[in-house]
């Protein structure tokens, strides 16, 4: 038997959701972020409740989808959620308090955001400790569940429509092509002109000598 015939299929579609209801769910929450290995801009996250009589065509993680198709989703999953929130958490407190708090901070604020509330959660492999909601992690989230890839897709498009506008702000970085990430042409700007106040100075590739906080 080929080799490639035993990999596991990664399908996106409601079957968590499904579970959860099941156990007596109604507001489900999807939840993801983006940026978490970026250089420089914020950590983003966004929570999406999804209206299951109106699901978008074509969700999935947002990484797998090209921009057009992301702006695209990013405006139906907009106009049909029953709520979504953005929360974003800035370099200068992801240097005060890392990336792994930055990034769970900014989960718990984009789900502190929903109206309704949600009753469960779904999340992309992280699980939130200090929050009661009933909670679900699931590896590889965002291209298994469907509320997940709408939340990747929110927080993506947010994040990458802000680091175009700091493109303008901060000439000479690329950030409307990098979006912060660590690119070589990112690299070599930072050699040449040094950080912005948008950069992770925590991060050894923003500065060498840099002495990372824990779990970067």
């Amino acid at each position: 038997m080929p080799r490639h015939s035993l990999i596991e299929q990664i399908v996106c579609d409601s079957t968590f959701e499904l579970d959860a209801q099941s156990m007596g769910a109604q507001f489900i929450a999807g939840v993801d972020e983006v940026g978490r290995g970026a250089l420089a801009g914020p950590v983003v996250a966004a929570a999406v409740i999804l209206d299951f009589n109106r699901l978008p065509v074509g969700l999935n993680d947002s990484k797998k989808l090209s921009a057009r198709v992301r702006e695209k989703l990013d405006a139906e999953i907009r106009a049909s959620a029953i709520a979504y929130a953005v929360a974003r958490i800035e370099a200068e407190e992801i240097d005060r308090i890392n990336i792994l708090q930055a990034t769970c901070k900014a989960m718990r604020e984009a789900i502190r955001m929903l109206r309704p509330a949600p009753d469960f959660l779904l999340l992309d492999a992280v699980q939130l400790k200090e929050i009661t909601i009933k909670q679900k992690a699931i590896i590889k989230g965002d291209a298994k569940s469907v509320s997940i890839a709408a939340a990747s897709i929110i927080a993506k498009v947010a994040r990458d429509r802000w680091m175009v506008d700091y493109d303008q702000e901060f000439p000479g970085y690329g950030f409307a092509r990098n979006v912060g990430y660590g690119t070589a042409s990112h690299l070599q700007a930072l050699r040449e002109i040094g950080p912005s106040k948008l950069h992770r100075l925590t991060f050894r590739q923003v500065l060498p000598e840099a002495q990372p906080l824990f779990d970067q």
